[in-house]
Parts: C-alpha cells; structure tokens; sequence
C-alpha cells in the first residue's frame, strides 16, 4: 500500500474524488497534498482557482480553508493575483471573512484593484467598504492621512515616488502627514486617489506647512477623469505663510465620468533647495446644495 504522503496516491485520490462528486473528499485530499508538499501548489492552485468558481465548491473551499491550514494565506494571495473572474475571488473573501479569517492587506488591494481595472467599479467599491468600515464614496477618504496603510488599494492614498521625488506618509502627534520633496527643476505627481463622486461640485480644501515658493512653482490639486485624462478642476496650494496654510477651492465633476483621480503635483522649482512641503489635512465634501 502506499503512503498518504506518496505524490500518486494523493493525485489520483484528488482524481477518484472528483470523479465521484465527493467535494469534500476532493478538498481533504487537496490538504493531505499541499500540508506534505507545498511545492505541489504550482500544479493545485490553478486547479482549485478554477474549480472554486462554483458556489458549492467554493462554499466547501470555504469551510476547509476556515480551519486555517498552513497553506491558506498562499492560496489567498495567489486568488487575489489571479486576474480571471476576480468576482469569485471576493465571493471566498467574503465567506472567509464572514468566519472569521483574516485576508492578509495585500490581498485585499490586490483584488479592489484588480476589479477597478476591469471596469467593475460597483464591485470593487462594495468590497472595499466591506474591508474599510466607515468608508464613503462621496468624499475622499481618511483626510488626516492617520491610517498609514502597508498595502493601500487605489481606494486609499497612494504616494508616488521615483529616483527624484520623495514622498511619504509620516506618523504624527496628531495623527499623521504627507510630505514631499524634490530637488531643483524636477517636478511630478506625489499623491494619489481614486474617487467615484457622482455628478456636481465640490470643495477640496487643506491645510499645508512647509511650502514657501514662486507662484509658477507652488504645489497643486487637481481631479481628472481616469478613463481619459480630462481635468475637471485644479486646486493651487498657496505658500503656507498665507492664510494659516489653508488651501481651498471648487471641483466640477461631469455626469460623463462617473471614476476620477484626485492627485497632488509638486512642480518643478527653479530655487537651489528645489521644492518641499506637507499636506497636513485635505478634505473633498460632497456636493453643494443643489448640485446634480
């Protein structure tokens, strides 16, 4: 007789249970194989990947992985990675979630980002709010940068660095703060987020510190429409010795874009220093009365 933990025996036991209609066999199998080998997840993932897509399986898929089996958080970061039917992959989620497991961050931006590519902007949003309770999507989200995220989806702020421009979200007394900087006659986006506001206008308003420049290089906001880069409005950060460093200004969002970007630009500075500064607090109210 062989082994339980001989390659063959656990394949073809896969393979009779399957052949059976014994889902839960075929599952029990599927953990004998990959707790004794878990280099045996390159030929198994797919496999299950494809097969989950059905609710019953996915539903036993569920209950098994609900035991938290070594090779969970593996599987669900190589679902999450899977850009085919991303919509089954919420569906184990959310039954994960429901008892009790943990979806590791990076998981979860990777399939809110994987289903806001593909245009499901209803889905990705629902999920997103399931994983960030308070959420909303009339306004930009956490205005006082305090949730200092390891894995930010594109529902959350992204900070855009390259070889020149640095760009963080910092800890602070109070919470927490953007800032920036980039040497002379270098300029770029910095900050990023994704928005879904419906049609109307609406109010960014800040608070910076640092920013001390020429008017042609003073820091701006500004929202376009990401599915063809057209602006909808611009927001110049004054110097943060003008009015306490408070920033303010209107954004018209079009019934024709129903997703857009609000993204920071630090310009380029002619000054020695080159630019630099911190966005303390930014906020995007929703419409004002009367908007449509």
């Amino acid at each position: 007789m062989l082994s339980r933990r001989n390659t063959t025996t656990q394949l073809w036991s896969i393979e009779d249970a399957v052949g059976r209609g014994d889902i839960g066999s075929a599952l029990r199998w599927y953990d004998i194989a990959l707790r004794t080998k878990p280099q045996m997840s390159d030929l198994l993932y797919p496999v299950l990947k494809q097969a989950s897509r059905d609710p019953l399986i996915r539903e036993a898929l569920v209950r098994r992985l609900e035991g938290k089996p070594p090779w969970l958080n593996s599987y669900v970061r190589y679902a999450a990675a899977q850009k085919d039917d991303p919509q089954s992959t919420v569906a184990l989620f959310m039954g994960l979630q429901a008892r009790g497991v943990t979806i590791p961050g990076s998981a979860q931006t990777s399939i809110i980002n994987l289903l806001l590519d593909a245009g499901n902007t209803d889905q990705a949003w629902r999920y997103y709010a399931a994983v960030r309770p308070g959420a909303i999507r009339t306004r930009a989200r956490d205005p006082q940068f305090t949730a200092l995220l390891e894995a930010p989806s594109q529902f959350d702020w992204i900070t855009l660095n390259d070889n020149s421009i640095g760009a963080s979200i910092e800890r602070t007394r109070d919470g927490g703060t953007f800032e920036f900087s980039a040497p002379a006659s270098i300029g770029g986006p910095v900050l990023q987020q994704v928005q879904l506001l419906p049609p109307g206008t609406y109010r960014l308003a800040g608070h910076s510190s640092g920013i001390a420049q020429d008017a042609r290089a003073l820091p701006y906001w500004t929202l376009t429409c990401r599915s063809d880069g057209r602006e909808l409005g611009r927001v110049v950060v004054p110097n943060s010795a003008q009015a306490g460093g408070v920033f303010a200004g209107p954004l018209q969002v079009s019934s024709n874009c129903p997703v857009q970007t609000l993204t920071l630009f630090a310009q380029a500075s002619d000054a020695i220093g080159g630019t630099s500064g911190q966005i303390n607090r930014v906020v995007l109210s929703a419409p004002t009365q009367g908007a449509r």
